[in-house]
């Protein structure tokens, strides 16, 4: 999806379009989550303090990230994936690969079908997305961003080499900033840099990386799309305008947090088996603690007891100014994987749990994040309203 964030907020608000919109970020310390193609012009992008997206464009307009609402617009895009092909492998909410090589016969060829989902899209929920058709998975990748935004590019098996040379070494996968930096020292600008080299020479300079990074230059990727991918993790956090130091303060966002991460959870159809607290001091030293559960659970109230106790453990060893909370899930199964039951489930009151966790996600589903929250929550959601 283009600007997938940024684009929803322009689609519900008609006064924001053509406009710079910043998703996130509002906050002195706040962090831009998207930023609209309006706002990349200025130089602004995600993962950039809200404060320099503001000193580059101080007229662009910044609002609040409704996590829940794109989840769901990215659930109804899903559904129309699946409509011309069950083989689906989700990298987030707004991006996946597609293998339609089994549904020629049905829906037409890969450029027929890329076309049909780039209209269903923009008819039934109103966005743009951009196709990229390749017979490899990094390759498509690539193509699909490379003319964004509404782009459509396919590369032919014919044409994956003429396609691949000219591109810098960072659209190959893996290839972060710092790891651009060490192949340029190497005099890997291009990937037909790499493509010349032999393979042993890449092995030796940057060991199994190196030979990944050779396999993709010369247009070699075996994997497959994965049918239903399982995230590693589900994780949310929290960076403060001001330092935290009071453990009410605290544990009201670990609550907000816990909610927020068991929706996700939920809505994804998965059990988690372990909790992990992300706890960054003041002097910007971050610090983890995770807890392995006894069972898998969806339960918002069991991830919350134990994020919250997590919590207490790391007040009483790190007790300074607090500038960043984080709660993740991870060990996720399937929903309908075998799990150990509870013999006790109704006296320990874990089905009125499961009644609470349904509804709140009904009507929060309906009226957003505030809609209805625990008690433990409303000290952060209330000083997240204030003006």
């Amino acid at each position: 999806m283009d600007a997938f964030y940024a684009s929803v907020e322009q689609r519900d608000f008609p006064e924001l379009r053509g406009k710079p919109v910043v998703v996130g970020g509002s906050s002195g310390r706040g962090v831009v989550t998207a930023a609209s193609y309006e706002a990349r012009q200025y130089g602004i992008h995600s993962a950039m303090p809200g404060r320099r997206a503001h000193e580059l464009c101080p007229h662009a307009i910044f609002v609040r990230s409704r996590h829940e609402h794109y989840a769901t617009i990215g659930r109804e895009i899903r559904e129309i994936f699946r409509r011309f092909t069950p083989v689906i492998q989700p990298l987030s909410l707004d991006e996946a690969f597609l293998d339609v090589s089994g549904v020629i016969r049905l829906h037409g060829d890969p450029e027929t079908i890329g076309h049909a989902i780039k209209q269903a899209i923009c008819d039934e929920v109103g966005l743009t997305a951009s196709v990229g058709i390749a017979p490899l998975k990094f390759v498509a990748k690539i193509a699909s961003d490379f003319s964004k935004p509404d782009g459509f590019v396919v590369v032919r098996e014919s044409e994956l080499q003429s396609f691949l040379d000219p591109l810098e070494v960072a659209r190959l996968w893996g290839v972060g900033k710092v790891g651009q930096e060490r192949l340029t020292r190497l005099g890997y600008r291009k990937v037909h840099d790499i493509r010349i080299r032999s393979c042993e020479t890449l092995r030796n300079q940057l060991g199994s990386w190196g030979e990944h990074l050779w396999k993709l230059a010369n247009g070699i990727d075996e994997r497959k799309v994965v049918v239903d991918h399982l995230a590693k993790g589900i994780g949310h956090e929290r960076t403060f305008q001001e330092d935290l130091t009071d453990a009410e303060s605290l544990t009201a966002v670990v609550s907000y947090l816990s909610e927020a991460v068991g929706r996700r959870l939920r809505n994804a159809r998965r059990f988690a088996s372990k909790v992990t607290l992300k706890y960054r001091r003041d002097d910007f030293r971050t610090f983890t603690r995770a807890k392995k559960l006894p069972r898998p659970t969806d339960s918002t109230n069991e991830i919350f007891h134990v994020a919250a106790s997590l919590l207490m453990e790391m007040r009483a060893s790190q007790p300074r100014g607090v500038r960043l909370v984080g709660v993740s899930l991870g060990g996720l199964s399937q929903i309908d994987a075998p799990q150990q039951m509870s013999l006790f489930a109704e006296e320990s009151g874990e089905q009125a749990e499961t009644e609470v966790d349904r509804l709140s996600d009904q009507v929060n589903g309906l009226l957003g994040q505030r809609g209805l929250y625990r008690a433990s929550s409303h000290q952060y959601i209330d000083r997240k309203s204030a003006p």
